[in-house]
C-alpha cells in the first residue's frame, strides 16, 4: 500500500512528514534509509511523524528519524514543520498556544502566520550528565581532541546534544574535518550535532551544523538555539539574536538561566506525493 506524505522544509532543513494519527507509524530503520535516498527514494534530513499523544497533557506527538534511520530527540525546524502541517489539517488555529510532544518532552508551539511559527524550546541545558558529554563539571568552554587537533568547545543540550565551535571563517576547509568528528567524539556518547558559529555582533550570528545522522544541512533549528545559549552563557551576545543559517534566518530569543529559549521561523509546504515501502528489514 502507498505511503502518503507532505514534504516540507525549515529554511532549508527538509522533511517528509507522516499522517499516523489514525494508523501507527510502521517503517523499520531500513525502511526509512530507503526513504530518505535523494536518488531513489524522497529524500529528506529527517523524518516526521504525527500521532496521538503519549502524555495526555499534550496535543499530539511527533516522532524524529534522521535519514539514517537513527531515532532523534527533538528537531526546532521539525517543530515549526508539524504545527505548520496541524494548521493546514485544521486543528491548529492561528494564534493559539498548542502543547505537542517530543521525543525529549513537551513543546509549547505558536502559529504566528501560516507558515510563521514560534516555538519554546525549553531551557538549555549545560550540565554533562544531561546532554550528555564526558566532563566531569560544567563549564562554558571545554577542550577536546579532534585527530591530531585541539578545539575549544562548548557542550549544551537542546533536547539532543550539541557540540559548539567559534570561528573566523565559515568556510574554512578544516571545518569539513572537523564536522563528522565532532559529531561521532566519543566524549558524546550519544554522538553531537557539531555547530560552527562566526559572531557578527551582539545581535547576529552566521553558522554552519553537521547533524548526527544526516550529516551537513542547510538549517538546524536546535543548533542555532544551542549556538546562541552557548555564546550567551559566555557573554557574547545579548538576550535577542538572529541566526544565518545557509538556507535562511532564525529568530532567537532568551534572556538566560531558569528561562526558556524560543525559536521563531518559517515553515514551508514543498509537495504532497505517495511512495511504495519497500519490503526490507536491517
Amino acid at each position: 500500500m502507498p505511503l502518503c506524505f507532505s514534504k516540507m522544509h525549515g529554511i532549508g532543513n527538509d522533511f517528509v512528514v507522516l499522517d499516523c494519527r489514525h494508523e501507527a507509524f510502521a517503517l523499520n530503520r531500513a525502511q526509512i534509509r530507503a526513504l530518505a535516498d535523494r536518488h531513489t527514494g524522497v529524500g529528506f534530513d529527517q523524518l516526521l511523524s504525527v500521532e496521538p499523544p503519549r502524555d495526555p497533557t499534550c496535543a499530539f506527538y511527533y516522532g524524529i528519524w534522521n535519514a539514517d534511520g537513527s531515532p532523534s530527540g527533538q528537531c526546532g525546524n521539525g517543530a515549526r514543520c508539524v504545527a505548520a502541517w496541524l494548521h493546514r489539517a485544521g486543528v491548529l488555529p492561528l494564534g493559539d498556544m498548542v502543547l505537542l510532544e517530543s521525543p525529549s518532552g513537551p513543546v509549547t508551539v505558536r502559529l504566528l502566520e501560516p507558515n510563521l511559527v514560534a516555538v519554546d524550546m525549553g531551557e538549555p541545558v549545560f550540565e554533562p550528565a544531561r546532554i550528555p558529554f564526558a566532563a566531569e563539571r560544567a563549564t562554558d568552554r571545554y577542550r577536546v581532541a579532534v585527530g591530531a587537533e585541539t578545539l575549544e568547545i562548548g557542550a549544551v543540550s537542546m533536547g539532543n546534544p550539541h557540540a559548539v565551535v567559534t570561528v573566523d571563517d565559515l568556510h574554512a576547509a578544516e571545518l569539513d574535518r572537523w564536522g563528522p568528528m565532532l559529531s561521532g567524539h566519543p566524549d558524546f556518547p550519544q554522538g553531537a550535532n557539531a555547530g560552527f558559529v562566526q559572531r557578527l555582533d551582539r545581535s547576529h550570528l552566521r553558522l554552519r551544523v553537521h547533524e548526527r545522522g544526516a550529516g551537513w544541512t542547510r538549517a538546524c533549528g536546535t543548533g542555532a538555539c544551542a549556538a546562541m545559549a552557548v555564546l550567551h552563557q559566555r557573554d557574547a551576545v545579548g538576550d535577542h539574536v538572529r541566526v544565518e543559517l545557509p538556507g535562511g534566518t532564525l529568530q532567537i530569543d532568551w534572556s538566560g538561566a531558569g528561562q526558556h529559549l524560543w525559536m521563531t521561523g518559517p515553515a514551508a509546504f514543498a509537495f504532497e506525493g505517495s511512495w511504495t515501502v519497500p519490503a526490507i528489514t536491517d
